[in-house]
């Protein structure tokens, strides 16, 4: 049996505490010290609609001294004192979501219901990399702007990462503030992104020479087929690598030199295709429901991160600076185009950087001009990628 004595809750009366013994405080009702086998524990007992509760503070010891939880046995009795149940409290608290489970109900509710699949499969990277690893244990209502700031200050030398990571991360909370009420507000607002450095960078002539040697070598490699086509379709066509990951052989229209994408950044549009792009399509199997683009499954994508890999591995056998990306293809094939003195709406077509309308119409208005520069950029670059 447990013994009780009410005595003011100091050090003094709580070192000479022994096992199975409890005392109560004599001025703060309810405040408990309890001596267990192998720790003393702080609480306060309570009661709330007819029910005794108990509020554990903490152990002596373990981040408490008899002084810390007298003022915090303090602050819970007024709170008790006007009505609050602090051990329901601090129920839901454990059971409230964290914001890796907000996470994977943002992906599920949103991300992949309203967008494209190049933006699911980065934001879904944002999400596993960035966001999870980071603030993923977080209770979602208890996130501050100072957790948010001090994350993001952490990828200051990946600007571009670090301000995608704020973007899709302020989506989220917008998404558990205002759409499910799960915090009063949005955490990430007012947080300043990281400078930027504008990238226009194309590869020369040299560098698309040493690409082309690097990708015969690549053939000799582990690495899939897709990573070369990918590589291929990114120089001679121009597009953004979401877009060549999602192509497929049944949008491809060889007669018409032509590729329709349903879903690219700027929304739907036909890709004109120049005579070697062709040629190097008419050179791959072809079947309904496949990827141009993939790893050992043609009914998959080519997976990014292989393609990542592959990058790297291309970039140092073909002595590509460090900092070359995949995107500098598509500014070295618009800045051809502009070389080849086609004008700026013929540009537009071909890059895709305006909205089309798909009526066949515009298509047969705009794919002509837009073909002869396919052509012009694809020829001058398969000089040196496919036949260096």
């Amino acid at each position: 049996m447990t013994k009780k004595t009410s005595v003011r809750i100091n050090k003094t009366s709580v070192d000479a505490l022994r096992p199975g013994q409890r005392i109560a405080d004599d001025k703060i009702s309810g405040f408990y010290c309890r001596c267990q086998k192998k720790k003393k524990v702080y609480s306060l007992k309570y009661l709330i609609n007819g029910r005794q509760r108990w509020y554990v503070i903490g152990a002596h010891g373990d981040g408490w001294t008899a002084e810390q939880a007298r003022i915090k046995a303090e602050e819970l009795r007024t709170a008790v004192n006007n009505g609050v149940d602090i051990v329901g409290q601090k129920h839901k608290a454990i059971k409230e979501d964290t914001v890796s489970k907000v996470a994977d109900r943002y992906l599920e509710e949103h991300v992949r219901q309203h967008n494209k699949p190049s933006t699911i499969a980065e934001v879904e990277r944002i999400v596993k990399t960035r966001i999870k690893p980071n603030l993923g244990k977080l209770k979602i209502s208890k996130v501050t702007r100072s957790e948010i700031h001090n994350w993001h200050q952490k990828m200051k030398e990946t600007p571009y990462e670090g301000n995608r990571a704020l973007a899709y991360c302020s989506k989220m909370m917008s998404f558990a503030a205002f759409d499910h009420g799960l915090r009063q507000d949005n955490p990430c607002k007012g947080i300043r992104k990281h400078p930027e450095k504008a990238r226009d960078r194309i590869f020369s002539q040299k560098e698309i020479h040493r690409i082309g040697v690097a990708l015969v070598k690549a053939r000799k490699t582990d690495f899939p087929e897709g990573c070369i086509n990918a590589v291929l379709l990114l120089a001679l066509t121009g597009c953004r690598l979401g877009e060549v990951f999602s192509f497929k052989w049944e949008n491809v229209n060889l007669k018409d030199n032509a590729l329709y994408l349903s879903a690219a950044k700027a929304g739907a549009r036909s890709v004109p295709l120049g005579d070697e792009v062709v040629s190097l399509l008419k050179k791959q199997t072809a079947a309904d429901n496949t990827y141009i683009v993939h790893g050992d499954d043609p009914k998959e994508p080519l997976s990014e991160s292989v393609f990542r890999r592959f990058w790297v591995w291309l970039k140092e056998n073909a002595k590509l600076l460090d900092d070359a990306r995949p995107h500098d293809f598509r500014h070295t094939a618009g800045t051809y185009a502009a070389q080849a003195n086609h004008n700026a709406f013929v540009i537009r077509d071909y890059m895709g950087h305006k909205t089309i309308a798909m009526t066949n119409r515009y298509v047969s208005r705009a794919a002509k001009p837009a073909l002869i520069a396919a052509n012009s950029v694809s020829n001058r670059i398969a000089s040196d990628i496919i036949k260096p």
